[in-house]
């Protein structure tokens, strides 16, 4: 891909302090606070020679924008390497003490920055989740760019507390001037599952589970249970149609609760079966709630199990904390949310049976690892899921045709035993697509590219700088002539 920046630029000011050029595209943004109603250049000035730390573009106080490192290349700003490694960060002029305000100039160009950032790197919205865990495990499809802060990072307030408060609306002005509606309607789509095995839809959505406990103290393997039995995996009418995959109706406990992910107003209605106190069912016409994806689905159902009262006591009294899941599970069928009599049992027959409780918080620390396998790093919705076992990643390649395993920095560590046969052809739909002596940026440019076409290629092999690097056919007898497959498609 062929990098710019941004025609915003009144001043530069390069500093020497960066890793070079990226090695994954850009797909977030990072906004800092500078702490000081700083000019422009004097953002730059702050990243010498032998200081550990720059930006990419910073914005003064009169709302000047300057450019500290290329967007090319990573900068040194969140206090992670993955982060930096696809973030642009920007560096704004604020207050110098909490909540860090800045000024409307200030908060103007970065809004106009943001979405020349999108334009330039082919996205058409921005995201703002609101949460670490479900932000991190979120893969971007490929016209999304996602917002990130260094207080997720690092024991920091950046981008302090004005700016944080204000995330939602900036994501929100950046999509509309991008052409979208500003709502936030992306995300994991329920659809996905429908192509999907069960192990692979469990794979998929276990993060997900996992960061809900992290927030919401209910364990992961009972709600991803519920999931289970609710949702058929995720491919009932309900799920595929709304992305409801908790049964979850537009009336709940009178809707006595707060923190409702739902805007209260999108119903799908279909017919449903109720189980009577003898065993009998009785079919009824119902509405449902709808979400715009599936991380909705899973905030608000957890919301309601925490927030639902039967008159003024809890429905679900001592669910959050609750360490041992037959307990948990016992503690939803007596507040009322389901009327099957054995809803207990299956529960329980589900965890047992799929290894749930690996995905309890207490099962997964934060210094564990997430590897994802998918065709390569650069397409996200080819990912058939993350695991924190090597081994089961590797499993999930081989049994999946042309797929690999990921580790964070979208390094690929292990090619499945099924790869696609060679040679094949593939189509580059840039022109400037160079083409290396070796397979990995490491390789010197032989000062060639190859155009926009479709190509044949006949090698794949692992290098740095690419998920998969492969040597095209006009160089096979001297092996010198490789091009990252992240910018290839398959013909």
């Amino acid at each position: 891909m062929a990098y710019t920046n941004s025609s915003m630029v009144s001043y530069t000011g390069l500093s020497p302090n960066h890793s070079g050029q990226r090695t994954h595209s850009i797909d977030r943004i990072t906004p800092h606070c500078v702490v000081g109603q700083l000019s422009a250049r004097t953002i730059c000035d702050c990243f010498p020679a032998g200081r550990e730390a720059s930006c990419n573009y910073g914005i003064g106080t009169d709302g000047a924008v300057s450019l500290c490192v290329e967007e090319k290349n990573q900068s040194w700003c969140s206090s992670s390497n993955v982060n930096d490694q696809r973030a642009v960060t920007i560096e704004c002029a604020s207050d110098m003490t909490e909540p860090y305000a800045m000024n409307a100039a200030v908060y103007s160009t970065l809004i106009k920055l943001c979405t020349d950032i999108c334009k330039r790197n082919g996205k058409s919205k921005l995201l703002w989740f609101g949460d670490k865990d479900t932000t991190l495990n979120y893969s971007p499809r490929s016209d999304e760019m996602v917002l990130t802060v260094h207080r997720w990072f690092a024991n920091k307030s950046c981008p302090g507390n004005w700016l944080y408060a204000r995330l939602d609306d900036l994501a929100a002005k950046v999509t509309v001037a991008l052409g979208g509606s500003g709502s936030q309607t992306s995300g994991l789509q329920a659809s996905v599952f429908a192509g999907l095995s069960e192990a692979d839809v469990i794979a998929k959505v276990g993060p997900l589970f996992t960061a809900d406990q992290k927030k919401n103290g209910i364990l992961a393997s009972v709600s991803l249970a519920q999931f289970i039995l609710e949702s058929d995996y995720g491919k009932s009418e309900l799920a595929q149609n709304a992305n409801n995959c908790f049964g979850m109706k537009k009336s709940l406990s009178g809707n006595t609760w707060g923190g409702s992910s739902q805007d209260g107003n999108s119903i799908y209605t279909k017919q449903t079966k109720e189980q009577n106190a003898d065993g009998s069912y009785t079919t009824i016409m119902a509405d449902f709630r709808k979400y715009p994806c599936v991380e909705k689905s899973i905030a608000d159902h957890s919301a309601y199990l925490l927030g639902a009262k039967n008159g003024t006591s809890l429905r679900y009294d001592g669910l959050k904390g609750c360490t041992d899941y037959r307990k948990a599970a016992q503690l939803i069928k007596d507040g009322g949310y389901a009327t099957s009599l054995t809803y207990v049992d299956k529960l329980c027959e589900i965890i047992q049976r799929w290894n749930l409780t690996q995905y309890d918080a207490a099962n997964v620390t934060d210094t564990e690892v997430w590897y994802r396998v998918r065709k390569n790093w650069a397409e996200a919705a080819t990912q058939k899921g993350a695991f924190h076992d090597l081994t089961n990643a590797k499993n999930c390649a081989d049994a999946n045709a042309g797929y690999s395993v990921f580790d964070e920095s979208g390094n690929c560590i292990y090619t499945g035993k099924q790869s696609s046969a060679l040679p094949y052809l593939v189509r580059v739909p840039i022109a400037d697509l160079n083409i290396r002596k070796g397979p990995g940026t490491n390789y010197a440019k032989t000062g060639k590219y190859t155009g926009v076409g479709t190509f044949t290629i006949v090698e794949e092999a692992d290098g740095q700088g690419a998920s998969r690097w492969g040597l095209l056919k006009s160089y096979a007898t001297e092996r010198n002539g490789w091009i990252s497959l992240d910018y290839a498609a398959k013909v």
